[in-house]
């Protein structure tokens, strides 16, 4: 039921039946955990080998095959690698055409050691090694780090891994139908669980599986959710809005927040289960909380499909489906196109004639037509309707070479070293800045009134049309852009028929707003709100550019800038 344009969130997949079944993870299961919490601690801070022998050791010990993957990424002048270590519990049920991924990485999204989680899916491994209801496979995977390893073993499981620096994998199941995540880097007792679903470029897992986790970890084990790192969230509009503009924000940013991201490209939905806060809750509890999510998924009988895809989340139990949230994108996007074509139909106009020029020399033959206005009649020139030829080569020109630029910073900064980051964006910045004057500088008297009309047509056309285009697949992406790109569609009042007719102030004024909404100026803003340094934001932007495969950078480098380029060139003008 919709309220103010949100619903209540639901599960469609019926076949789920989250928090039906009872569970059973406690008890002894308990002296098992703290024993493998013993034997891993052994192991903490020595070397990779060191580590995955144990892990291998205690694989073998619950009666599962292990197996190891060696992989090796360069991004940035860093080098990331490590070994996977995983095993395969195969189904009494099935017939090994299906799987379903339990996963912790050795060191979480936030760079912490997390041995909880790591000894709590080992914990689980032997557990459900122990019952024979299980319909589809169950891979148990340790990975060294939270994103390069899940990319690895992701990538090779689908025979898309780099062959230089990915090892295959030795063991495969089925076609994979879902992964958790767990993040327990807290030794002591937790509050809530926080789950993580924003994936790489924007993607999102389908709403039943995190349904699914909030319906057994808040309605059958008691456990509150939280979202988006919103760790006290009163029902409030603001923490309403605010939980979606965080959501929103990750969701343009498109750098997966944790392991689970690695998945999505696949279609295989997933997420992560990190605990937060101090309080009543244990490990065991996570335990069973992820023993009755995969007791629900091993009851679906196809892949998730019936829910949505694309949603924005305010709260654990409410969300805007992408009917709702969509138009907005799509107007804003409009604005440009709409923009462009006025433009078109402006650049096909005459020069408007000078009063003088309007009446007819002695003897010349002029066409009269009667005119009849408020009961008066009067003879007047008879007006022809003109359209004059356009001229497009230069426009054209000028736009595709913009484009054509934006490859430059792109290629940059996702193939340089980290060391260099430092040096090279703030003369960047400087020469994204000087280049619209120098330009115009150079071709003063060569660019009339129409070249400023059809190149500004051209190039908002294009922006509208990729914004338009984007906003189907990263929602976020194209309204942030988009509405910072805003400003580029008031251009065309700054040209007048005759240079006097623009005022100074007008275009200073408006050559300063220009500079603020730049993608270098932005980010620089960026970096001082979220209190990351330009050099580590960019860092992280060449290693999602080369080993998860993200594409923020495409539409800011050969979108965004091209189109602020071209802009900031007329205004100079």
């Amino acid at each position: 039921m919709a309220e103010d344009g949100h619903q209540h969130t639901y599960i469609s997949e019926n076949a789920l039946l989250p928090g039906q079944v009872h569970t059973y993870f406690g008890g002894s299961e308990q002296q098992i955990f703290n024993a493998y919490r013993h034997e891993i601690e052994d192991v903490t801070g020595k070397d990779q080998n060191t580590i995955s022998a144990k892990l291998r050791e205690i694989f073998e010990s619950a009666g599962l095959k292990p197996a190891t993957q060696n992989f090796q990424y360069q991004a940035a002048g860093n080098t990331y690698k490590g070994q996977n270590v995983y095993a395969v519990l195969r189904a009494p049920r099935g017939d090994a055409t299906e799987a379903v991924v339990l996963t912790a990485a050795w060191e979480n999204m936030d760079n912490k050691l997390n041995s909880y989680g790591v000894t709590l899916v080992l914990t689980l491994g032997r557990y459900f090694s122990r019952w024979s209801l299980w319909s589809k496979d169950i891979i148990i995977l340790i990975t060294s780090d939270s994103r390069a390893g899940p990319q690895a073993w992701v990538d090779a499981y689908h025979d898309e891994q780099p062959s230089s620096s990915v090892e295959p994998l030795s063991i495969k199941s089925g076609a994979l139908q879902g992964a958790i995540v767990i993040d327990l880097a807290n030794s002591h007792r937790f509050e809530s669980i926080h789950i993580v679903y924003d994936g790489i470029n924007g993607q999102l897992p389908n709403l039943d599986l995190i349904n699914t986790a909030v319906s057994v970890a808040s309605g059958q084990m008691g456990i509150g959710i939280v979202l988006q790192r919103m760790w006290h969230h009163e029902d409030s509009y603001l923490e309403r809005l605010e939980t979606m503009l965080r959501g929103m924000a990750n969701q343009a940013v498109g750098l997966s927040a944790g392991s689970h991201g690695s998945f999505f490209p696949y279609h295989v939905d997933a997420i992560t289960l990190q605990t937060v806060g101090d309080g009543p809750q244990d490990e065991m509890a996570m335990g069973r909380v992820v023993e009755s999510i995969f007791r629900s998924l091993n009851n679906l009988l196809e892949h998730f499909h019936q829910s949505f895809f694309f949603y924005l989340l305010m709260q654990a139990d409410r969300f805007v489906s992408i009917g709702t949230y969509l138009p907005s994108a799509m107007l804003v996007a409009m604005n440009f196109s709409i923009m462009a074509i006025a433009l078109w139909i402006r650049s096909g106009r005459p020069k408007r004639p000078s009063m003088a020029s309007t009446i007819p020399a002695k003897g010349s033959k002029t066409e009269v037509e009667i005119v009849q206005t408020d009961g008066l009649i009067a003879v007047a020139p008879k007006q022809s309707v003109k359209v004059v030829e356009r001229h497009l080569l230069i426009p054209l020109v000028l736009v595709f070479s913009a484009h054509f630029l934006g490859l430059f910073p792109l290629y940059l900064f996702n193939n340089i070293s980290r060391d260099t980051f430092d040096a090279i964006f703030a003369p960047f910045t400087a020469l994204s800045m000087g280049l619209p004057t120098v330009f115009a500088l150079r071709t003063e008297g060569h660019i009339s009134n129409q070249h400023h009309t059809l190149t500004l047509c051209f190039s908002l056309l294009l922006l509208g049309m990729f914004l338009a285009t984007l906003a189907t697949l990263n929602f976020s992406l194209s309204l942030f852009v988009g509405l910072l790109a805003t400003p580029l569609s008031f251009i065309p009042c700054l040209q007048g028929e005759e240079e006097s007719d623009v005022p100074r102030t007008r275009k200073a004024f408006y050559s300063v707003v220009i500079a603020v909404v730049s993608p270098p100026s932005v980010l620089w803003v960026i970096s001082a709100i979220s209190k990351t340094g330009v050099v580590d934001i960019l860092t992280q932007a060449a290693f999602g550019w080369t080993v998860n495969g993200m594409r923020t950078q495409v539409i800011v480098w050969c979108v965004w800038w091209p189109a602020w380029l071209v802009s900031s060139v007329l205004v100079a003008i």
